[in-house]
């Protein structure tokens, strides 16, 4: 399969034109983006890829985005491009989320990981996942202040992966097992993708949203007890 994969969840993006089947993967080129460049410059990028590789949009076989959690504006930009894209070349979609692309590619088969990244204004995006042997299960997805989430007990089953090192720094001080993991990229995107392609697991261009992991309605809205 020849797929495209993108990333505009972050502060920086990339875009990765990829080929593999069930036994093999190749990143045939990688585009990276500037953060607040993504509507000017996706599709361009998409489009120069293609061209490099004396290739057409037609000729692609998937597409492959994040839906989150990440920058709205960014969400936004790279979900839309890619649902339209679909729908006018009629491929399938595959929609990873960056939590999860960090619990696949660091996790181990049988062990639990906790994937985490930055949401902003000292609260984390928080990911569980349960890793098999083929399949990442989802536990749970939380939204905590990085306050509340050092309170909690240091499981010593469960594994921390984050690519930030300061979190990193703040839970190993916690009395976490944490490992600080290198930042993902689209084609590592793109190999997560490819699996969910080839499985079946495809969303829906239509009614794919982004992912924000918010808190609830009642936690954001209830008044602060005095």
């Amino acid at each position: 399969m020849l797929i495209v994969a993108i990333d505009t969840a972050g502060r920086n993006g990339s875009v990765a034109l990829c080929r593999g089947d069930a036994a093999s993967f190749e990143t045939v080129e990688l585009c990276t983006l500037d953060g607040g460049t993504y509507s000017a410059r996706l599709m361009p990028c998409i489009a120069d890829l293609l061209d490099r590789s004396h290739l057409t949009k037609s000729q692609l076989d998937g597409l492959v985005v994040i839906d989150g959690p990440g920058s709205f504006t960014g969400l936004r930009v790279g979900l839309s491009t890619v649902k339209a894209l679909c729908e006018v070349l009629r491929k399938p979609l595959a929609a990873v989320s960056m939590l999860e692309a960090l619990a696949v590619m660091h996790g181990r088969e049988g062990e639990v990981v906790t994937a985490i990244l930055d949401a902003g204004r000292d609260e984390l995006y928080v990911g569980e996942y349960q890793v098999g042997k083929h399949d990442m299960r989802l536990v749970r997805e939380s939204m905590p202040k990085l306050i509340e989430f050092l309170a909690q007990a240091a499981s010593p089953e469960a594994r921390v992966v984050t690519p930030l090192p300061k979190i990193a720094e703040a839970l190993a001080a916690a009395g976490w097992s944490v490992a600080l993991v290198s930042p993902l990229q689209a084609d590592a995107i793109g190999r997560i993708g490819l699996r969910k392609l080839l499985s079946g697991d495809v969303a829906d261009p239509a009614t794919l949203d982004a992912n924000y992991i918010r808190r609830s309605d009642a936690e954001l809205y209830t008044p602060p007890k005095r």
